[in-house]
């Protein structure tokens, strides 16, 4: 197996577009030869635990509502083409994500953790649910199989916290700068949702034992 890690947060919209393109190559080649690995990247580690109203974080992000607009039109064209109904204007709240990366690294442990990486997408693009929630984060972690009780009472202390912001602070340290990016046998980076072609292509490459890079 080759190990894929996938830099990631759960509120990124491209991060989404980008698992629908992998999933589909993916779904194409069930022979693939990846493991993958689901690792933090905040897109806000600032953001206050309470999070922030969506409309006034994006328009702040973007310099006003019409520039917040403008810079969505290609996230909706590319997620349409992707197969994903993605809708936005449920999301109520822009949350900080520290907990639902402590969510996905527990997952890991636990053997779910793909399927809970789409149920925090599905939840928070789909659904509109506020996944800086710990309530919601547990109802997903039941959903997929962990058992709630425990992963609130994880929630309800520090546990692995640190490692979370270490794991941030890391990525950047290596030089990823914007999500997602994949690094396939951990040394070739994959930045932005690439299409399911590329994915296909890296697999046949790799099936024939060619370095990816190339």
């Amino acid at each position: 197996m080759i190990q894929l890690d996938i830099f990631s947060d759960p509120i990124c919209p491209w991060c989404y577009i980008g698992k629908a393109h992998l999933d589909r190559a993916l779904e194409a080649n069930p022979d693939h030869p990846f493991r993958i690995r689901w690792l933090p990247f905040m897109l806000n580690p600032d953001m206050p635990a309470e999070g922030k109203d969506r409309r006034t974080y994006l328009e702040t992000k973007f310099g006003g509502k019409d520039a917040a607009v403008k810079a969505y039109m290609p996230v909706a064209e590319h997620a349409k083409k992707a197969g994903l109904d993605l809708k936005l204007d449920s999301i109520a709240r822009t949350p900080s994500t520290i907990d639902a990366h402590r969510l996905i690294h527990w997952a890991e442990l636990e053997g779910v953790q793909t399927p809970v990486v789409s149920a925090l997408f599905r939840a928070y693009f789909i659904e509109g649910r506020d996944i800086g929630d710990t309530e919601v984060l547990a109802d997903i972690a039941d959903a997929c199989g962990m058992d709630a009780s425990v992963v609130l009472r994880l929630l309800a202390s520090d546990s692995d916290r640190r490692e979370i912001v270490e794991r941030d602070a890391a990525a950047r340290g290596m030089g990823v700068t914007a999500v997602p990016t994949f690094i396939v046998a951990g040394k070739h980076a994959v930045p932005g949702a690439q299409p399911p072609e590329l994915w296909t292509q890296v697999i046949a490459e790799l099936r024939e034992g060619a370095d990816p890079a190339a």
